[in-house]
This record gives structure tokens, sequence and C-alpha cells, in this order.
């Protein structure tokens, strides 16, 4: 997978493939956010960010062997901050 061209979730962080895209008001596909993150035009999640990476660790975890909680905490403290929707403006 060339990372360089991967579109990402700019709420969870997660790699949008295939029917993962959410939707906008009309229906439409979102090209920024996730299915999980985004339905009909609006966010599904609520939360702060810090509660969103909680959320994600887990599932960073599980996708990558090897690597620890702390560790995939720090790598999202560190991107997080950089995505659309944590993003302070």
């Amino acid at each position: 997978m060339n990372l360089m061209n991967q579109a990402f979730c700019q709420c969870c962080g997660m790699p949008m493939t295939g029917e993962l895209h959410g939707t906008n008001a009309g229906g439409g596909r979102n090209e920024d956010y996730c299915k999980y993150c985004f339905k009909d035009g609006a966010f599904t999640f609520q939360g702060s960010m810090e509660e969103m990476i909680r959320l994600c660790v887990p599932h960073m975890t599980a996708a990558n062997p090897g690597m620890s909680e702390e560790e995939a905490r720090q790598r999202m403290q560190a991107w997080f901050p950089t995505l659309k929707r944590w993003k302070k403006q």
C-alpha cells in the first residue's frame, strides 16, 4: 500500500478504502470521514480527541502486531491534531 496516496479518515485516522466512506446529508459519499465517524452529514462521535484516541488504541494495536498500547497512544497524540476534525482553527 502506498501511504503517500492513501486517504485516512480525518476524525479517527482509519485508512479509507472501498465502502468505508461516510455519507453527506444528501446521501452522497463523504471524502474526508469514515462511515463510523460521519453519517448523513453529521459526526456520529461527539467526544473529545482524547476520547477518540482511547477508542482507537485497541484497533491500532490489533492492526499492528508488536505495537504497545503506549506506542499507539503516542503516535495518535502526535497525528490526530493534524486531522481536520481535531485541527485547531
